[in-house]
């Protein structure tokens, strides 16, 4: 698939959308004068392509990335091909649209379209992408429709699946929770139950059917491996994340197994390095997982679920998380250089658990003072690691 034709798909997909959405709510409001609105769209999208044109000229320019020439139409605005516009463009005709249609829509809808978004913890959604998007481009070394099209499914519907069955199928316990309901996840009512299983497989099923084109048995292997973690993790029966520890493995391997589609649809060996690396980060991932579940044994043990918190209590689960972060950073001592550099990144996650080394039962929901700052702190995180990319990418 050429990267023309990816833009124009989802222009027209986009098109389509903004299409029907504006006639639903045209039709709604007749208050709206439609001359306005359409200006308006117009404003947005020339602002949105006059902004890619400065920015993604500055980053091409930079070295940061580059496009498969075989696969662009040869048009550009300075260093930037003519594809890369269509993402403003659809942006512009989808999201004001649907603005419109939720705008005018009962309270009722407007509440249950935030609880869907909600749901997929939007505040997460680069945990996922961030590792397939880094992976696959520093073994191709440019954007392709494959880079695109994995960046977007492990942006939303991945994070939309694993995250709203968790809420369907948490939801008794979530009633207790008093984290439930902002960015720690929705409190999603019974009837957005099945809406919301129905959106996660629509959503989820033709991207991994299109990824799977663009790669062979092992990325198929992985693939499936990622979604069936995915399920497996909440789903009746399997609830992964009711059994102690292996809850702590399935949480990590949902932001590992990204990283790992990606080097495999890129084409990447996978060698002792990169080993060492994916073990850091699953390593990481688990200590994250065993952190967050101490500030939910007293939910979880009301309602009756199991997890690696509630087998070996607050403050065994406490020291295993900054053992695990620490063991993460030593394992990254021993990658190829500039690799070593990445063990600093657990450094500020070490500082943030360590003072509940005694953290009882009776007091875990005190940690999640601390669960809030580890979400600051991926951020953090995150922006190290890309610095330390693009020393990668600079230095190869």
């Amino acid at each position: 698939m050429t990267y023309a034709v990816l833009a124009v798909s989802g222009v027209a997909l986009a098109l389509l959308g903004g299409a029907v959405l504006t006639g639903l709510a045209f039709r709604r409001d007749r208050s709206i004068v439609r001359g306005r609105h359409l200006l308006a769209v117009a404003v947005t999208a020339l602002v949105l392509i006059a902004l890619t044109a400065i920015f993604d000229n500055l980053m091409i320019g930079a070295g940061l990335f580059h496009y498969a020439s075989e696969h662009l139409l040869g048009f550009s605005i300075g260093l930037a091909p003519i594809e890369d516009f269509s993402y403003p463009l659809a942006g512009a005709l989808l999201l004001p649209a649907l603005w419109a249609a939720l705008q005018r829509g009962s309270a009722q809808r407007r509440r249950d379209c935030a609880q869907l978004v909600l749901s997929s913890r939007p505040i997460s959604w680069v945990n996922t992408a961030f590792p397939f998007g880094a992976a696959y481009l520093l073994v191709t070394r440019e954007i392709d429709w494959v880079f695109v099209v994995g960046v977007l499914y492990f942006l939303i519907p991945y994070n939309f699946a694993m995250y709203g069955i968790n809420d369907v199928f948490d939801y008794a316990s979530d009633l207790a929770n008093p984290r439930k309901g902002g960015i720690e996840g929705a409190l999603l009512a019974p009837r957005l139950h099945r809406p919301t299983l129905w959106i996660a497989a629509l959503t989820n099923v033709p991207f991994l059917i299109l990824l799977g084109t663009a790669g062979g048995p092992a990325a198929w292997l992985a693939l499936a491996l990622s979604a069936f973690a995915v399920v497996a993790y909440s789903a009746p029966r399997l609830r992964f994340k009711e059994r102690p520890f292996l809850d702590s493995v399935t949480s990590s391997f949902h932001f590992v197994s990204p990283a790992i589609v990606g080097l495999l649809l890129a084409g990447g060996h996978i060698n002792g390095a990169l080993v060492l690396l994916l073990s850091a980060f699953f390593l990481w991932g688990m200590a994250a997982h065993a952190f967050g579940a101490v500030q939910d044994i007293g939910p979880d043990r009301e309602a009756g679920i199991h997890s690696i918190a509630t087998a070996i209590g607050a403050r065994a689960t406490t020291r295993l998380a900054l053992l695990l972060w620490i063991a993460a950073g030593a394992l990254m001592l021993f990658t190829p250089w500039p690799g070593p550099l990445a063990a600093i990144i657990v450094v500020p996650y070490v500082v943030n658990c360590a003072p509940f080394w005694f953290v009882t039962d009776a007091n875990s929901a005190r940690t999640n003072r601390a669960w809030r700052r580890f979400i600051a702190l991926n951020f953090f995180a995150g922006f190290l690691t890309t610095l330390l990319l693009i020393l990668e990418w600079n230095r190869v």
